[in-house]
């Protein structure tokens, strides 16, 4: 709950009273949401009572513009607004409703008037940075940054402002880091900065942290996507698949539009109806642990342990997948030695070779001779120069994929193996590779 904000209110009464509505009233509306989310419910109903009665007075608009904002209806909520009274308030949100449509000029141009106006010039500049940095103007919006001055910059808002612009540019991510800590102390509750220090977390493997972040990021009102859609893959990863729903469906109820959201409820759906053996998975999860057992674990003589080593064999898996003819292949390997790796596996209830048929095979070369200096200087970066999305991302972790080369040696079919990899994420992963001239193998 934020510091301080009464959220047992009558949200009913606010928007459909003659009273009060300015940014204090839409703060205590947006923190009554966040805390209980039945009462978006009530706000949808109040909005659909307030437009039932007909041709609105400039005063009325402001308040139905701004909550169809809060409802997400971008686009009725500038045109309502465009018919509201012309203050403060009214050109604000009319700037965050087109923000929120990818209108950036008019989205600026609104702050700009908003400011005229009479509202906080200090929130607006943060305002005209966040929809500068959104149209790639990155210097400018780090340029609106460095005038602000005095309390303002040590504010939540600020820090995650300057936080995102930093990351934007390709600034060093400890200092990226520090900016959205710095924000997320000052207000536990500011979904900007939550989803930033989440992601980064997420992009570095610290599941855990990240999964406590986007579930605070979640929680916010208006509704932050971007943390409830990748909160929810996290719970896919779990196996935690009704969870996962959840998170997806929320996104729809205050989004219908969302065509992500919506395939991504889908796929969980299904996950959730798909037959689940627990005993299998308890069993294959011991023969993992089993076949990783590294080879030093055990007492070997000298000529063993050096003959797999230079074979590159490490764990008792490799040996499964190793035949006895490709053993006695190498050189100093004999029929002692021989006899000392069956009983080793057999120590362990194993034969040697017994997965030979699943010896992963040597990846496609790689033909870089059709492509340009500049392409063939691309296969080389990482793959998380992609800025792929959570789901997508993590697929590449679980391949083992690190650049961009080793991405394209492979074929959709192989990605789409890949769990909780659709092909939603194939067709982005696709996007991103046609943007750059290249190509999954087999495009």
């Amino acid at each position: 709950m934020v510091a301080g904000m009464d959220t047992g209110i009558d949200i009913k009464e606010i928007v459909l009273s003659n009273s009060t509505f300015g940014p204090q009233e839409i703060r205590r509306i947006s923190a009554a949401i966040g805390e209980d989310f039945s009462k978006h419910a009530t706000l949808r109903e109040s909005v659909a009572e307030l437009q039932s009665r007909g041709e609105q007075t400039p005063a009325s608009a402001v308040r139905l513009g701004v909550c169809l904002y809060l409802l997400g209806r971008f686009r009725e909520a500038i045109r309502t607004l465009a018919q509201a009274d012309g203050g403060a308030v009214a050109r604000f949100y009319q700037g965050r409703a087109y923000f929120e449509v990818s209108e950036y000029a008019n989205a600026v141009a609104c702050y700009d008037a908003a400011k005229t106006a009479g509202y906080d010039p200090d929130l607006c500049a943060l305002a005209t940075a966040e929809a500068l940095r959104y149209d790639r103007k990155y210097e400018q919006a780090m340029s609106v940054l460095d005038q602000l001055f005095g309390p303002i910059e040590q504010t939540a808002e600020y820090l995650y402002q300057r936080g995102a612009t930093v990351a934007a540019i390709g600034g060093h991510p400890q200092e990226v880091v520090r900016l959205y800590e710095r924000a997320v102390a000052t207000d536990g509750r500011h979904p900007g900065a939550l989803f930033g220090l989440a992601l980064e977390n997420d992009r570095r493997g610290n599941d855990h942290l990240a999964l406590d972040l986007y579930k605070r990021a979640a929680s916010c009102f208006p509704t932050h996507i971007g943390a409830l859609v990748n909160l929810g893959v996290l719970f896919e990863d779990m196996l935690q698949y009704e969870r996962a729903q959840a998170c997806y469906q929320r996104v729809l109820d205050c989004f219908p539009g969302h065509d992500r959201a919506r395939l991504y409820v889908k796929d969980a759906t299904a996950s959730c109806d798909m037959f689940y053996d627990e005993e299998a998975r308890k069993r294959n999860d011991r023969l993992t642990q089993l076949l990783n057992i590294p080879v030093t674990d055990f007492e070997l003589s000298v000529r063993s342990r050096n003959c797999l080593q230079k074979m590159g064999v490490r764990t008792l898996g490799d040996l499964t997948r190793t035949s006895e003819a490709d053993l006695l292949a190498s050189k100093n390997f004999g029929e002692t030695s021989l006899v000392e790796i069956r009983d080793m596996l057999a120590s362990k209830g194993l034969e040697l070779g017994q997965f030979a048929s699943e010896r992963p095979e040597s990846p496609p070369s790689l033909d870089v001779s059709h492509l340009t200096p500049d392409e063939q200087a691309q296969v080389n970066r990482p793959i998380s120069d992609l800025n792929l999305s959570v789901r997508a991302r993590k697929c590449m972790v679980r391949l083992g994929l690190t650049t961009i080369g080793e991405l394209i040696r492979k074929t959709g079919d192989d990605l789409l193996e890949c769990k909780n990899f659709g092909v939603t994420s194939l067709n982005e992963v696709r996007d991103k590779l046609t943007q750059m001239g290249l190509k999954l193998r087999g495009d």
